[in-house]
């Protein structure tokens, strides 16, 4: 299935709620391929492209 998946990001998981083939960075904006996703925050519901992007994400919502 093309397009943009909706996904609920659990511990350790994931659960795509409506099908797609990727998701987007939310630090970034890139595309990440399902098959890819690897990093996520359950708190904020959010994607990551990489470990760098997980962390700026979680640096800035600690600034707040």
């Amino acid at each position: 299935m093309g397009g943009e998946a909706v996904i609920k990001y659990l511990d350790g998981e994931f659960e795509v709620v409506m099908p797609g083939n990727h998701v987007v960075c939310a630090v970034t904006g890139e595309i990440i391929n399902i098959s890819d996703l690897r990093y996520w925050s359950v708190e904020r519901q959010e994607a990551y492209l990489n470990a760098e992007a997980s962390m700026q994400a979680e640096l800035a919502h600690r600034k707040g």
